[in-house]
């Protein structure tokens, strides 16, 4: 199996274009085809904050559902979406009010569309991928190595939020536990969710958001090979974004 493994996109459709021709994929039929049969993975979180996030999920749900040549495992950013769509309170904040102003400006029957779209893809995606015979684990904030083979409301929790600890920081935003220092399971992790400058390699973990939306890089890393590529991003920088690890 080669997979190339794409961490969060959040509608920055421009990036993520750029950066599937520099991993080597074709995009004469208007989708990221690999000429030796390589497959995308996507570890969540394709909308909100950025300009794109409706043309991103065109193309995810082609590759996923349409053409079967790509993994995808949702994000909390998917989650909420979902939600929305579903018809439930939800808070149009913390980008997802992008989405929704992208969603607003459609035709009725555009919206019935990318709606029914993006509620399949969800639908039929995993809460996480392990691949590979258990050797790749793809999970939007992580897992711990017990979670592995589970998915009980505590497992949703933590793959959709990470290890938080309850507490709150001054902006609102949850405060998360350092899991990947303490992580020495044999799957190799692959996630996203906490923006990092540079992509975060500890204890066969690989964080690969690297703040594309806030201005820094999307990031992919070519599975077995374990070669990280990435793209400037396009976005006014947000150095306050960006998680520091001691």
């Amino acid at each position: 199996m080669k997979l190339d493994i794409i961490g969060d996109i959040h509608g920055c459709f421009h990036e993520f274009k750029d950066l599937t021709l520099e991993l080597g994929y074709n995009w004469e039929n208007g989708l990221p085809i690999h000429p030796k049969g390589r497959v995308l993975g996507f570890v969540g979180d394709l909308t909100d904050r950025g300009p794109e996030s409706l043309k991103v999920i065109e193309i995810v749900w082609q590759l996923v559902i349409k053409q079967s040549k790509a993994f995808y495992t949702p994000g909390n950013h998917c989650n909420k979406l979902y939600r929305f769509f579903l018809g439930n309170k939800v808070q149009i904040a913390h980008g997802l009010e992008t989405t929704v102003a992208e969603y607003e400006l459609l035709y009725k029957k555009e919206q019935e569309s990318i709606r029914k779209k993006f509620m399949e893809l969800y639908e039929k995606a995993p809460l996480y991928l392990v691949l590979d015979k258990q050797k790749l684990v793809i999970a939007h904030a992580g897992i711990k190595q017990e979670f592995i083979g589970q998915t009980h409301s505590k497992v949703k929790e933590f793959v959709l939020y990470g290890d938080i600890s309850g507490e709150k920081h001054p902006d609102g935003s949850p405060v998360r536990r350092d899991w990947a220092k303490k992580y020495h399971g044999d799957p190799c992790i692959v996630y996203g969710h906490t923006p990092v400058k540079e992509p975060r390699v500890i204890n066969n973990t690989y964080n690969i958001d690297t703040g594309a939306v806030f201005g820094g890089k999307l990031t992919a890393i070519r599975y077995p090979e374990m070669e990280l590529v990435s793209v400037l991003s396009t976005m006014p920088y947000i150095e306050e974004k960006f998680k520091q690890f001691d």
